[in-house]
């Protein structure tokens, strides 16, 4: 056995960061099936507030004249 071998080095402590939904604690590990939030709960509410738009990614509306806007035969 060789007795210059080093043990390996301890797992460090799981990454604690705010829920985005309800600001409580949550662990930022693989092992948190809702990272970055607390709980399903939290995660569900997320997710509805996207699906009912009450989240919106900012940017200007298109114009009648734009190029990129399709147009209908």
């Amino acid at each position: 056995m060789n007795s210059s071998a080093k043990p390996p080095a301890p797992m460090p402590a799981p990454r604690r960061v705010a829920c985005p939904t309800c600001k409580g604690p949550a662990i930022y590990d693989p092992s948190n099936r809702w990272r970055p939030f607390c709980s399903q709960r939290c995660r569900s509410a997320d997710l509805g507030a996207w699906a009912s738009e009450q989240f919106r990614v900012p940017g200007a509306a298109p114009t009648d004249d734009d190029p990129n806007v399709p147009r209908e035969p």
